[in-house]
């Protein structure tokens, strides 16, 4: 599927992959889910790419928050620049070890939904017309739901793919 380009295609892409990255899930056989990926990677196993999902979902959440009420939220998160993502994705995964396989399920369900319902309260415009609002800078609202939705959950579907593949060999 192409980027989307319309509010339509976005919720129809941001849903389609969030149901193939569950099918994906539910395509494994129980026992294995929480088995280590045999493979070198930041995240370990199923939970950690739901919950690396699920903290993205809720930095894109805040900075919705403060930008929608006239701030400028700190990206991706305070203390850090894009530069700095590998290590802030590394703090990501330390602080998630204790959350269980259905624990990050349930959240980042109910992430995927919160952000959903933001997606639906905006018109076309204000989701793919750039700089539409100041804190979204010289990009569209749209592009960030497209990276934290559809996209990301390509790039998970991709990680649990290859520990699919590795337990089917």
């Amino acid at each position: 599927m192409s980027r989307p380009q319309t509010k339509t295609e976005l919720i129809e892409a941001a849903e389609k992959e969030f149901n193939m990255l569950f099918s994906l899930i539910e395509s494994i056989p129980e026992e294995k889910r929480m088995e280590s990926f045999p493979f070198e990677d930041r995240d370990k196993n199923i939970r950690d790419v739901l919950m690396h999902l699920y903290k993205w979902h809720l930095m894109m959440l805040k900075w919705y928050e403060v930008g929608m009420q006239g701030g400028i939220p700190a990206m991706p998160a305070e203390g850090y620049s894009w530069k700095e993502l590998p290590v802030l994705n590394q703090k990501i995964w330390k602080s998630v070890q204790s959350v269980s396989l259905l624990e990050s399920e349930e959240k980042l369900i109910d992430s995927h939904e919160r952000v959903m319902q933001l997606i639906q309260e905006h018109t076309n415009e204000e989701m793919f017309t750039k700089k539409y609002y100041k804190w979204t800078k010289t990009t569209s609202l749209g592009s960030y739901f497209i990276s934290n939705t559809s996209s990301h959950y390509i790039w998970g579907q991709k990680k649990i793919k290859k520990f699919k593949k590795s337990i089917n060999d």
